[in-house]
């Protein structure tokens, strides 16, 4: 498939979704978020039942193991997440494999893994929300660099080759301007020591939605094993203040 055709198809999907008064920040999740699922199509990916979704014998799917997807372990890993729960997950492959084809560290490597893993609990916001999940687990620099890279995807850097991304241009016009707390945000995060990192991940996001590659979980393993700490009780299992969000992804349809 061109890459410009599956943007465009994305584009019109999400553009459905769009209501009055969402802000240029939420419009440009739910295309990223959008953009995602259609790459993970062309995979065997289960769908995720809804709330009140009848199932078999009439009775609506509220509680317990959701019966359209694949059973966790009783100590769920990051691999786990990977391989049975999360819809975006080639998305997250491909910009981990373009950081890890550019010769960038393990952690750079990571950061670019795991940059859109709060879209699986909230599109808006998705920096903030994915930067507090893994915040327990990862060196601050990668937590750091997740949380801001939602605010510098909106603003170029030339000496990296991030231009304004052409498609919040074409779908939100060459005048948009993001929200004042995501210009705050932009501020601070230049001037930061880990700014590099942050910014590196929006160069890596950019082109990593490819219909035409498929990149494995197994080159990541290692990565994964030395650099993201796996509780022993595993992740929504170890009382941390995110174990309840961890969890939530396990059960979709539960409130635990």
């Amino acid at each position: 498939m061109d890459r410009r055709r599956f943007m465009n198809e994305a584009a019109a999907v999400a553009a459905v979704g769009f209501t009055a008064g969402m802000t240029v920040s939420q419009k440009a999740d739910a295309l990223e978020d959008e953009m995602a699922r259609q790459l993970e199509k062309s995979r065997v990916t289960p769908g995720l039942c809804s709330i009140g979704e009848i199932g078999e014998g009439g009775a609506p799917f509220l509680m317990g193991t959701d019966p359209l997807l694949a059973p966790m372990p009783e100590k769920p890993t990051l691999l786990d997440f990977f391989e049975h729960r999360w819809s975006n997950s080639q998305h997250l492959l491909q910009s981990a494999n373009l950081a890890l084809e550019a010769g960038h560290s393990e952690t750079q490597v990571l950061a670019c893994l795991l940059h859109d893993v709060g879209l699986r609990l909230l599109r808006t916001d998705h920096g903030y929300w994915g930067s507090a999940l893994i915040e327990p687990y990862v060196d601050e620099e990668i937590s750091w660099a997740i949380r801001y890279h939602q605010a510098l995807r909106f603003f170029p850097d030339e000496s990296v080759g991030y231009s304004y991304p052409e498609a919040y241009i074409r779908y939100f016009g060459e005048d948009y301007e993001p929200e004042p707390y995501i210009h705050a945000a932009y501020e601070l995060a230049r001037n930061h020591r880990w700014y590099m990192t942050s910014r590196l991940i929006t160069v890596n996001d950019l082109y990593a939605f490819d219909p035409n590659v498929d990149v494995t979980l197994d080159k990541f393993v290692d990565v994964i094993g030395r650099h993201f700490k796996t509780p022993e009780a595993g992740l929504g299992f170890d009382n941390s203040p995110v174990a309840h969000q961890w969890r939530t992804m396990i059960w979709p349809n539960n409130f635990l």
